[in-house]
């Protein structure tokens, strides 16, 4: 088996280059990033009290762990585009610039390294003794099975063990059945979906019983930002329609994914699985992104990220393009309404910052596993020594590298190493 690559037609290529130009202007417009934690760090840039420098600093900080340790490794591993890898940088580099014409030209000229550059490295490193990019495959079964049980860990922490054993019991049931009646489904697929009802289900029966919450009140302070952060955005209507055109465009074109687990699914041909995991996904960040937009004024480069499922299932790129654009626009338009929802269901507010909690011990847990498969494909124990060493150094120096992208970086930094040692004599890998 040999390492996938990053094999584009022509308009993949300039969908791809196109897209993330597109994403640098609105990053240098301040009205949309990828990164949820930078977009808090907008409101002080858009009224003037932060520098385009500092910001841009900022995101460059909170961003580099994700691009190098996750997005590329992902990519490098599924031969399947993903958004860590496109739209950190483009908001890093939309921010820098300081004319748009320059983000567009930085912005394009990052996917056109992503388009030519990451294939050229598959190639290299495929060529190499040690095989890097194969061993990298490993992460695929635990990603896609541990990612399943994610609702049944925001259950558990929400509302206790006994509704957490009855989530898990479900879900565990479902996998099975599904294996067994329905070979061909993603076997998470079912029980996911089972388990992100109920949690939701749990949560709306809580604050029913408990009562509406006042939450933001009319004429509040909180509600003067959230409808100025509100109108700031449906100022920008065109562009935000367009951008939701251009993302549902390269999500149909499959060589995108949008989750972590979803590039293995595209790059398996099972797109309707993909776009049920992101689907699902998608309800874990919905309050994140729908609050932080609100109050700083800049939205989600992806939005609410629905537009990626909606695309993965369209026909044709015509189809998804004004689907795409469609939904964008109905999210921006409807961003203060969600507001005022969420500020009446405390509960089910909660329940995503469960969800997303519980989708990065998932996610951490699943990548330590699988590059440790991928550590011991390369190297055997010397391999599983060298990844599983520079994991432990990374935790014991502090996480310099964040944990979430610590151990598919340290598959990478070990490979090379097995590589060195291989040329040095000291090390024969277990395939050769």
């Amino acid at each position: 088996m040999t390492a996938p690559g990053l094999d584009l037609a022509l308009p993949q290529q300039l969908t791809v280059i196109a897209v993330c130009a597109l994403t640098a202007v609105v990053a240098h417009l301040a009205l949309a990033v990828f990164n949820d934690g930078v977009r808090p760090f907008l409101l002080d840039f858009v009224h003037g009290r932060a520098t385009r420098g500092a910001t841009t600093a900022v995101s460059f900080g909170l961003s580099a762990g994700f691009v190098f340790g996750l997005g590329a490794p992902l990519a490098l591993s599924t031969g399947v585009l993903n958004p860590w890898l496109l739209f950190l940088p483009t908001d890093v580099l939309g921010l820098l610039a300081p004319r748009k014409w320059l983000a567009a030209l930085l912005g394009g000229g990052w996917g056109a390294v992503v388009v030519f550059g990451l294939d050229g490295a598959n190639a290299v490193a495929g060529g190499l003794p040690v095989d890097v990019l194969t061993a990298l495959r490993q992460l695929s079964t635990p990603i896609l099975f541990l990612f399943a049980l994610f609702p049944v860990l925001a259950i558990t922490r929400q509302f206790g063990r006994g509704w957490g054993g009855v989530a898990g019991a479900v879900e565990l049931a479902l996998v099975i059945a599904t294996m067994k009646l329905w070979p061909d489904m993603f076997a998470g697929a079912l029980a996911m979906a089972v388990g992100v009802l109920l949690l939701i289900a749990l949560a709306v029966a809580k604050d029913v019983r408990a009562g509406a919450s006042p939450g933001a009140a009319d004429g509040s302070p909180l509600a003067s930002l959230f409808s100025t952060g509100a109108a700031r955005l449906r100022r920008h209507l065109p562009l935000f329609v367009l951008l939701g055109a251009a993302l549902a465009v390269l999500a149909q074109s499959h060589v995108f994914g949008g989750g972590e687990a979803t590039g293995f699914l595209i790059a398996r041909g099972d797109h309707t699985a993909a776009a049920q995991v992101d689907f699902y996904r998608a309800f874990g960040f919905l309050p994140l992104i729908a609050t932080t937009a609100l109050a700083s004024g800049a939205y989600g480069i992806a939005g609410f990220t629905f537009v990626y499922p909606l695309g993965y299932l369209m026909p044709n790129p015509y189809a998804a393009a004004l689907a795409g654009a469609a939904v964008f626009a109905a999210e921006v338009l409807a961003l203060s309404a969600v507001g005022r929802f969420l500020g009446r269901l405390p509960s089910v507010r909660d329940c995503s910052e469960h969800l997303r909690a519980a989708i990065g011990e998932t996610l951490q847990l699943a990548l330590l596993f699988g590059s440790l498969l991928a550590a011991n494909a390369m190297g055997g124990g010397l391999g599983i020594l060298l990844v599983g060493g520079l994991y432990l150094l990374n935790e014991a120096m502090g996480r310099p590298v964040i944990r979430m992208a610590a151990a598919p970086a340290a598959v990478l930094a070990g490979g090379a190493l097995l590589n060195v040692l291989y040329w040095l004599h000291l090390f024969t890998p277990p395939t050769a």
